[in-house]
């Protein structure tokens, strides 16, 4: 149970957090950047669910996505160690299979694509393209995390390493929104136009 009393606590005034086995670290820590992007890209989803005309499957989809983001941020938080007092909340391999079964079924909706397309289209999937944005920053970040802090229960200097499934999640994910925001536009994708869309001036046509 999560007990919130109180917001400010004033114990990173010094440039400080703890993670989630109460060891402190600078706030520049790739991990924090890690699960502060995880952090981010729920909010551009709950944004996208704000605004509006989803279908109750995709919203039902993108619910149980945003508290799988709060368990990633919970597993990037929390350094791997060789035991634990209690067993914690891990990304597991069948997460990431939910989200490859859940971009199977609705790319059958689609239209195979012929051209990239830009952001837009509805309010909702506008967000959505925003979000897939912050999601793949997120998967960097935990990447980077992974090559500061290793993928063990340990390194030399004492600090436990990051489960590589987290970023793999976020990989999976990025896909899904993706999808999920070309379901949102009802099959009106906003297409790119290389060179948006000018015409040559015939002048230039003529140097050539």
């Amino acid at each position: 149970m999560v007990n919130l009393t109180k917001i400010y606590t004033r114990t990173g005034d010094q440039g400080t957090t703890a993670l989630g086995d109460f060891s402190r670290v600078s706030k520049t820590d790739p991990r924090l950047a890690a699960y502060a992007d995880a952090n981010e890209a729920n909010a551009v989803i709950g944004v996208a669910l704000a605004a509006g005309g989803l279908e109750e499957d995709v919203r039902a989809v993108l619910t149980r996505v945003q508290n799988d983001l709060f368990d990633v941020g919970a597993d990037l938080a929390l350094p791997l160690q060789e035991s634990y007092a209690y067993e914690p909340l891990r990304v597991k391999e069948d997460w990431v299979t939910e989200l490859e079964r859940d971009c199977d079924t609705y790319l059958e909706r689609l239209e195979p694509l012929r051209s990239f397309i830009l952001p837009g289209g509805t309010l909702a999937a506008a967000h959505l393209h925003h979000a897939l944005t912050v999601v793949r920053r997120a998967e960097r970040s935990a990447w980077a995390a992974v090559e500061a802090h290793g993928t063990g229960t340990g390194t030399d200097k004492g600090e436990g390493g990051v489960n590589t499934l987290a970023a793999t999640y976020l990989n999976r994910l990025s896909d899904l929104l993706f999808i999920l925001a070309r379901v949102a536009n009802g099959g009106g994708d906003v297409l790119w136009q290389p060179g948006g869309g000018r015409e040559e001036a015939p002048e230039r046509r003529k140097k050539r």
